[in-house]
């Protein structure tokens, strides 16, 4: 038995059910563009690492990272002509020894007498036991005149004033372990126990650093006068862990000089390191809007951080955001061909080579915009619009070979900020923050320029800092 046949639907009715369904293909079609952008976001983060981000390589993990600025051409190992480090024999030992054959090995003859036939020459380097500390007592007499009977007293030396104290050189070492080793107050005091016999209480070492950084006034003020006279300069900045809050650790430098400096992350305290407010030079930074105030620099623009944020785009969402790998090429074919015009003795690229790569970063930009045209406010739109609004800042390094591509000078001058941090932990006040940035600054700048690290801060305890030459100075 056969049922009655189902109404078809009529002509209204069916134009209805197009409508309600073209309208929910709509609504779809924007939540999925939507969750897609929600896993391109989340495929970004998870596969953010040091190399196409601003997080730390500590952050990474146990898998290692490539490198973002690409490789500098040469083979790997020790760069060519650099300095060997082989031991060799020297021409006046403190003892030798010769080793004789008692026996000859053949017939087992008696070698006593025997006349020398070659000699081979071997050395043993040792270090001596732990050397017992000098103690040097001054005793300060006093006189009776035999004309007038008044009484005179002998005066100490410049600087002893205390019953018992350390010199110079103790304090030079403390400082050294402090603020070259990074070592824990604890632990400076158990080496300096170990390799010199002596124990001074973490008190003592505390009180020894504090009067280490007040005494470098003349080098800061030095260090400051050069650096405001540099023709280019990096700042940067890091977090620093005090008292249980961030602070920030900032720093100017070149490739001669450095000076930290401890705050927090605003502009006033940018510019409490005296150096960049009013600078007139290049200033070479990152994309952190603090530096922007600074409007009697020439700004440039950091291509590393800027190859990191490329790729953290690009890792994202590689087909759809190729315009990345093109900017990214771009930088560093212009990174290449300034390598290549300093080498060949020229400042500058020529005309031919700045419209090619002013022409590329342009491509790249209108590609980019074109791929992300329905997301203004995706992290990737806004990366291009950076690229568009800070071409100039971008490509500065194209325009003279003394600018820096990169700002890894002031990143490897804070490097010891995280150190401190791995091997001691915490600071526990803003001053003592401060201290450590300032020795750091004369550590810094000492080693930059060839300095024995334990000279100068014996130096430092005795006459006075050492100061950096003045590089006007020096050319004329």
């Amino acid at each position: 038995m056969s049922g009655a046949e189902p109404q078809r639907p009529s002509y209204d009715e069916l134009a209805l059910l197009v409508v309600a369904q073209a309208a929910k293909i709509v609504e779809l079609e924007a939540r999925i563009a939507e969750l897609t952008s929600e896993v391109v976001e989340l495929r970004r983060r998870l596969g953010a690492d040091s190399s196409n981000s601003s997080k730390p390589p500590s952050q990474d993990g146990l898998g290692k990272s490539k490198r973002s600025s690409g490789g500098s051409g040469g083979k790997r190992g020790k760069p060519f002509g650099a300095p060997g480090m082989t031991m060799r024999l020297v021409d006046d030992p403190d003892d030798s020894i010769d080793c004789l054959p008692a026996r000859c090995g053949g017939c087992a003859a008696d070698l006593a007498g025997a006349a020398e036939f070659s000699r081979q020459r071997r050395q043993v380097i040792e270090l001596p036991p732990p050397p017992k500390a000098k103690v040097t007592e001054y005793r300060m007499v006093a006189l009776v005149c035999p004309c007038c009977a008044a009484v005179t007293a002998g005066d100490a030396p410049a600087g002893v004033t205390g019953r018992v104290q350390y010199g110079p050189g103790v304090k030079a070492r403390l400082v050294y372990l402090r603020a070259a080793q990074f070592l824990p107050f604890g632990r400076a005091a158990a080496t300096l126990g170990d390799l010199c016999r002596l124990r001074p209480s973490t008190g003592t070492i505390a009180t020894v650093i504090g009067e280490a950084a007040s005494r470098l006034g003349p080098f800061t003020d030095r260090v400051r006068l050069l650096l405001r006279a540099a023709p280019v300069l990096g700042a940067d900045e890091t977090p620093a862990w005090v008292d249980g809050g961030w602070k920030y650790v900032h720093v100017a430098c070149t490739e001669k000089l450095t000076l930290l400096h401890a705050g927090r992350r605003t502009k006033d305290d940018i510019d409490a390191g005296g150096v960049l407010a009013g600078f007139a030079g290049v200033l070479v930074r990152d994309g952190y809007v603090g530096y922007d105030h600074i409007q009697s620099a020439v700004h440039a623009e950091c291509g590393a951080h800027l190859l990191r944020a490329l790729k953290g785009v690009h890792d994202g969402d590689p087909v759809g955001q190729v315009w990345a790998e093109y900017m990214a090429n771009t930088l560093l074919i212009a990174k290449q061909m300034m390598r290549q015009a300093a080498e060949a003795g020229h400042t500058r690229l020529s005309e031919e080579q700045t419209g090619f790569i002013r022409s590329a970063y342009a491509g790249a930009i209108s590609a980019g915009r074109q791929a992300n045209a329905g997301q203004p406010g995706a992290k990737a739109a806004k990366l291009v619009e950076r690229f568009a609004c800070d071409a100039a800042d971008v490509l500065r390094f194209t325009t003279d070979t003394a600018v820096w591509f990169s700002n890894n000078q002031s990143e490897r001058d804070l490097r010891p900020t995280k150190l401190q941090l791995k091997i001691s932990g915490t600071w526990r006040t803003l001053q003592g923050l401060a201290d450590f940035a300032a020795l750091r600054s004369y550590l810094s700048t000492a080693t930059k320029h060839g300095m024995d690290l334990l000279d100068v801060l014996q130096q430092l305890f005795t006459t006075g800092p050492w100061l950096p030459p003045d590089p006007a100075a020096i050319s004329s």
